[in-house]
């Protein structure tokens, strides 16, 4: 008969030891790797195959290390962990280091049985991060099974790899172009939604009845929804109706809420779009009674604090300080982002040949608009469209100009005033709250009919032979500030309005800014994903030389969503859009967390004689940055607003023509109605984003509980200076070439070529085989946002674990070929103690009961700890955590000799058993630390914590012992300060 293996007890088996899991059976071993993670978990029959009891080995007394193989040791072993045994069991297995303000929406959520949470963060400032440590920690609890997220098309393969890479998530993107592929696989009758646990699915294929309605029936028990304004829209005031999209989405979405047992986080940072409707339809998906709430009351307010939490830059740039309320700075994080944005605004004039056809295209749209209007409601907004979108394609490009010249406006087809509008507006207008930027940057039609007319086609002859620098003065004018940035170390994106500007420039871009530049363009032409790749190959080209520029040219399909911050860090407005929240959008793609530079900078051009950027700046873009300046962040320019000011702008343009007296615009009365109502409502706008900013300021969880939490969590996996002096010290052991510049950055580089083959092939798994094959410099940051091939210096980084991995194993295997920083045993000679002092680094694993709304889940997880007491084994005196750590610092001050160093660690193993009642005890005392740790993250409610129980398995590992010596002999053996009486 088989023995019974308790949970957490060690076995040996194929030839290396594992833990015993809870899942296990008399007849069914369920088993992970010592050390190992959850991803290596494997089953054995013990009637099949060999499996015994084992205990862990003591360390060698013949296998002594140095003064640093403690602490090596030590750190890689806490590293290495996959499975601590604080509440937050996902920490230890991710592949980020989360900022300590990223740890509140976690907080909040594990207060709440079912967790609805409206997470509204600045841009930049992490939202997908938050939203994946979420999902990672109810998966890992067993809170929830299957994980659904809800983004646009443009965004999900980001999506896709910010799980997979980060969180370890392995998720199916379920878009137009996959879902074909994905329906081949299933079987009969079964749907894609249930085979796949864990889904990206597109926001504008779900809206289609079938998917719809399949998603709805096999919904997972957790939803992430990106950009959640765009799934909702405000009443409108007269109709009572919402926009048809976002109509489809929000329906979509109340069945998705309806479900009490449905944990949702809905991602936004713009949820008032300035219409208060809208934001109370967004909290109404997160509980139905917050739609109603009464949000001028302190207790309103309360209640929504615990589903909702909106932070700008400004409010987590420094966390965790004195001004936070906390005692002093010692867990103080400072965020980089980018202290500074230095903007300018470039004019540039018409050459001769451009302004002719510029005044006679603006005639032709008088002429027409005039003729329309008395032809029909229909044809004057078809008119109106078609003279909008020559104007706008005009003033961007001659290449723009000329394509829509030839094309029939997409509003010509309409059979109402209303089908023109909708039909025309999106292609011709910059809305902030666009359902997505899919597809906006075609250059839009300006003919009516399916052949343009001959007046037409010769101003389409005619812009196209003003293609190049002599004709384009604005084409110039870009050269000019470009080769300024370059110059100044700068790589720059080149933000365009349509597909043929982008075309054009990176035409003639290539060989006109010096043969280190480097230039491609990114538009709607190619798919999400060709993007992406299409980035990675610029930012690639000629990387190792510090001369090389990028130089990326783009349409508005990358304005929204996509991070550009580590390749990128200028940004040029090519063409002004018709509102300013577009420029925010463009410039947040590299103006956020991760990026390096200090200051990014901005060039925004205008054409300064073309009757239309001049006024756009002067009333749109003045009073955006006005209200900027007054309240220190952005607020967004209502749609309404915006294409009421540039209607009044061009139908100026049309009476008046591109030399009208500037004054006169203002004096115009439809005109100036139109800038008084805008005036106001973005007041309106301003003054409600100014109050919500102290109405909904996030108090539900307090710096002080946060402070506590993250000192716990550094305390069990350790924090980033010592996970940096480990990855240093380990890769001088092993033998790479290491330059640590020590400019106060924290960052250095390595190459590991000469490394042991072990290691280098761990490296180039995560790194790349390119770039340890070749030797190069491998560079370690301090800062967790990283460019590809580079390391971050933090504990859940897979470089940072390969070296860990190495160190680890190697010191744990004598046989090891090779250098070996890290050892089990040690002994020093020292002035760091005044007695004889041992330490020793002690593997705790914890039996864990934790319940769930599915019913109590068992959990085997471990925690390192270090342990020193003075003396001999027999008359131990223990000394306090704190005192224990300290001496990892010591130093040798003399020799030691080896015979010597030998017999002080066989004394020490040999007295052991005398130490096993504190080792006992100690692991007694920390299960009851954890259990309580345990409880106050999830201390909202009593049947979250019902059964927790945190017992400790009752033999701790001994994994390495450490003897220090003192240099001068005490007289009499007198404790030191940190003994325990």
């Amino acid at each position: 008969m088989s023995p019974t293996y308790t949970a957490g007890s060690l076995v040996t088996a194929r030839g290396r030891e594992w833990v015993v899991l809870p899942d296990s059976a008399a007849d069914l071993l369920v088993l992970r790797p010592l050390g190992g993670s959850n991803d290596d978990i494997a089953a054995v029959f013990p009637a099949f195959e060999d499996v015994e009891q084992a205990k862990f080995a003591d360390p060698r007394p013949d296998d002594l290390g140095d003064q640093f193989a403690a602490g090596l040791l030590r750190t890689a072993l806490r590293i290495g962990f996959r499975s601590g045994a604080g509440p937050f069991r996902s920490l230890a297995s991710i592949a980020v280091e989360p900022r300590a303000y990223q740890l509140v929406p976690l907080l909040m959520a594990l207060r709440q049985r079912t967790v609805r949470l409206l997470v509204s963060d600045d841009v930049g400032i992490g939202k997908t991060i938050e939203a994946g440590l979420i999902a990672k920690e109810l998966l890992e609890q067993g809170e929830a099974s299957r994980l659904a997220v809800l983004c646009s098309p443009a965004l999900a393969e980001q999506w896709q790899g910010e799980l997979r890479e980060k969180f370890g998530i392995d998720a199916e993107l379920v878009l137009s172009s996959t879902v074909s592929r994905l329906e081949r696989e299933l079987e009969l009758g079964q749907s894609l939604f249930k085979k796949h646990k864990h889904t990206i699915i597109s926001t504008d294929f779900i809206k289609s009845t079938r998917h719809r309605e399949d998603f709805i029936k096999n919904c997972p028990d957790l939803v992430i929804v990106d950009e959640a304004h765009t799934c909702v829209a405000a009443d409108d005031a007269q109709t009572g109706t919402k926009s048809g999209a976002n109509q489809l989405r929000y329906e979509l979405l109340k069945r998705v809420a309806i479900d009490p047992e449905r944990h949702l986080l809905l991602l936004t940072a713009t949820p008032h779009s300035g219409k208060e409707s809208a934001f109370r339809n967004l909290l109404g998906l997160v509980k139905p009674e917050l739609a109603n709430l009464n949000l001028e009351t302190p207790t309103g307010r309360a209640r929504l604090a615990e589903h909702f939490i909106a932070r700008k830059r400004a409010d987590v740039r420094s966390y965790l300080t004195k001004e936070d309320g906390l005692a002093d700075d010692s867990l103080a994080e400072r965020t980089a982002f980018p202290s500074d944005r230095w903007t300018k605004d470039e004019p540039y004039k018409l050459a001769p040949g451009y302004r002719a056809l510029l005044d006679d295209a603006i005639a032709y749209a008088g002429d027409r608009v005039r003729a329309a209007g008395d032809e029909g409601k229909r044809e004057a907004r078809i008119a109106w469209w078609s003279v909008i979108a020559l104007l706008r394609s005009m003033v961007s490009s001659p290449r723009a100009a000329a394509q829509t010249l030839r094309t029939r406006s997409a509003s010509a087809v309409a059979r109402t005033p209303q089908e023109a509008d909708a039909l025309g507006a999106p292609l011709t207008s910059d809305a902030a709250d666009s359902d997505t930027l899919e597809g906006l940057d075609v250059a839009p039609g300006a003919g009516e009919t399916e052949n343009a007319g001959s007046r037409l086609k010769e101003l389409a002859e005619r812009a196209k032979a003003l293609e190049g620098t002599q004709h384009d003065a604005k084409l110039k004018a870009l050269v000019k500030h470009l080769k300024s940035l370059l110059a100044d170390g700068y790589h720059p994106i080149v933000f365009c309005r349509y597909i043929p500007t982008a075309e054009y420039l990176a035409e003639e871009l290539a060989g006109a800014l010096g043969r280190k530049a480097k230039v491609a363009a990114v538009t709607g032409t190619i798919s999400p994903q060709q993007r992406l790749e299409r980035i990675e190959e610029l930012a690639a080209q000629d990387a190792d030389d510090p001369a090389t520029r990028r130089v990326l040219i783009a349409t508005d399909c990358l304005s929204e969503g996509v991070n550009l911050q580590h390749h990128f860090d200028a940004v040029v407005h090519y063409d002004l859009a018709w509102n300013p929240t577009r420029h925010d959008q463009r410039e947040g793609r590299v103006d956020r967390y991760g990026q390096k530079r200090d200051q990014v900078r901005v060039v925004t051009m205008f054409g300064e004689d073309n009757g239309i950027d001049g006024k756009v700046l002067e009333v749109l873009f003045a009073k955006h940055r006005q209200i900027q300046k007054d309240l220190g962040i952005s607020v967004s320019v209502p749609d309404e607003t915006a294409s009421a000011v540039t209607d009044a702008i061009v139908e100026w343009l049309l009476l008046h023509g591109r030399q009208g007296v500037q004054d006169s615009l203002f004096d115009l009365p439809s005109a100036q109605q139109s800038f008084d109502q805008a005036e106001r409502e973005w007041n309106s706008a301003a003054e409600r984003e100014r109050t919500s900013r102290s109405k909904y300021a996030q108090r539900s969880i307090h710096p002080e509980e946060v402070a506590r939490e993250v000192a716990a969590v550094r305390a069990a996996l350790g924090g980033a200076e010592e996970v940096r002096d480990f990855t240093l010290a380990a890769l001088h052991g092993l033998e790479a070439l290491v330059r640590d510049p020590r400019d106060g950055s924290g960052d250095f580089t390595a190459q590991v070529g000469g490394t042991p083959a072990g290691l280098r092939d761990a490296l180039a798994a995560t790194l790349g085989g390119r770039i340890v094959e070749e030797d190069r410099q491998i560079p370690f940051r301090s800062d967790p946002a990283i460019a590809r091939g580079e390391a971050a210096l933090v504990r859940t980084d897979p470089a940072v674990g390969a070296v860990a991995s190495y160190v680890l194993d190697s010191a744990l295997d004598a046989n090891t070929p090779g250098p070996r920083p890290a050892r089990r045993c040690g002994v020093l000679t020292t002035d760091a103690v005044s007695v004889r002092t041992t330490l020793l680094l002690v593997r705790y694993r914890f039996h864990l009961t934790l319940p769930s709304r599915t019913g109590e889940k068992q959990l085997v997880a471990e925690d390192a700890r270090l342990l020193a007491f003075e003396g001999m084994p027999a008359r131990a005196r223990w000394l306090d955590d704190e005192a224990a750590a300290e001496l990892l610092a010591a130093r040798a001050s003399d020799n030691t000799n080896p015979q010597l160093a030998r017999n002080q660690i066989v004394r020490t193993l040999d007295g052991k058993d005398e130490l096993t009642d504190h080792l006992k005890e100690y692991g007694k005392r920390l299960a009851a630390e954890l259990d309580a740790s345990h409880r106050r993250v999830r201390k909202a409610g009593d049947e979250i914590v019902r059964g927790l129980k945190v017992v400790p398995q009752e033999d701790a590992d001994i994994l390495g012992a450490y003897v220090y010596l003192p240099a001068t002999p005490a007289s009499a053996a007198v404790p030191s300060a940190g003994a325990i009486a």
